[in-house]
């Protein structure tokens, strides 16, 4: 942690973990419901919901040579490495790598994909923090939310993978997606060197929206139960739970509630965000 700082300016989203971000595909084949990503590409109507999730690789980019960054980035931030691009992920991955840079892996891990990445990158093991999303560990809601992503089993066997190859291992719990989140921490923990990052679900009916499920009664009808559970109370009550763990971060849909109620001045040190690199 002594190359980690703290900082004093308020971050919002992908910069609460890193200080760029890198991608390479269009589009993602996990195709989740809430995906701000999609909802983005639809609104300047650079793809559309029902192409979405029909990935295509940007070739010029994978081709391009990379030189170093100041700080961390995360790859990939608008997309996932799914098995049907894997190769270039890790081609594309390699070249951020072999330029001397910190990597965030962001993903709802594919075991067959994350065994492959650390098989190949061991001479870049220090270089590599991954950070798997685990909004639930009930794979039946997962499937719901995330359709074609890996189910909980499959995730945690990432994370365990990962761990005992001796990477720098982390979590997210954003968006939570039911109000269970204790037993994701509880059976994670165990696995992560670094941090479990917490949030709520963000803009979800907007989202929803505009990913196509505006007049889905069975999702919106969900979306509505689901943001019911995050009420101030659940969170403060979230945040008393896990004030004392070490590894439990909070992204700014907790900070928020945290500030309404306490202030800025008095936001306790695990709202700070370690995971900006000095150099």
């Amino acid at each position: 942690m002594n190359n980690k700082v703290m900082n004093d300016k308020p971050a919002f989203g992908t910069k609460e973990w890193a200080s760029r971000n890198e991608n390479l595909i269009k589009g993602c084949g996990h195709d989740c419901k809430y995906c701000y990503a999609k909802s983005m590409t639809i609104r300047h109507k650079h793809n559309t919901k029902e192409n979405w999730s029909n990935e295509s690789v940007n070739q010029a980019k994978l081709k391009k040579g990379f030189r170093k960054y100041d700080g961390r980035i995360m790859f990939p931030s608008s997309h996932d490495i799914t098995p049907a691009h894997l190769y270039d992920c890790m081609t594309f991955l390699n070249h951020i790598l072999k330029a001397g840079n910190q990597v965030l892996v962001v993903s709802k891990p594919h075991l067959i994909c994350i065994k492959a990445i650390c098989d190949t990158f061991i001479p870049y093991k220090g270089q590599i923090l991954f950070r798997f999303t685990i909004g639930s560990a009930d794979s039946n809601i997962l499937k719901f939310w995330e359709p074609n992503a890996p189910d909980f089993d499959e995730r945690l066997e990432s994370l365990k993978y990962a761990f005992n190859a001796g990477y720098q291992t982390s979590v997210s719990c954003e968006p939570m997606l039911d109000d269970k989140v204790d037993d994701v921490v509880n059976q994670v923990s165990p696995y992560v060197t670094e941090t479990i990052w917490i949030g709520k679900p963000n803009k979800l009916n907007e989202r929803l929206s505009m990913n196509g499920f505006k007049n889905d009664q069975a999702v919106m009808g969900s979306a509505r139960s689901l943001m019911e559970f995050f009420s101030d109370e659940y969170v403060l009550d979230l945040y008393e739970r896990y004030k004392d763990n070490p590894k439990i971060m909070w992204k700014d849909s907790i900070k928020k509630v945290l500030t309404k109620v306490r202030g800025n001045g008095n936001l306790p040190a695990n709202t700070q965000n370690p995971d900006i690199l000095t150099v």
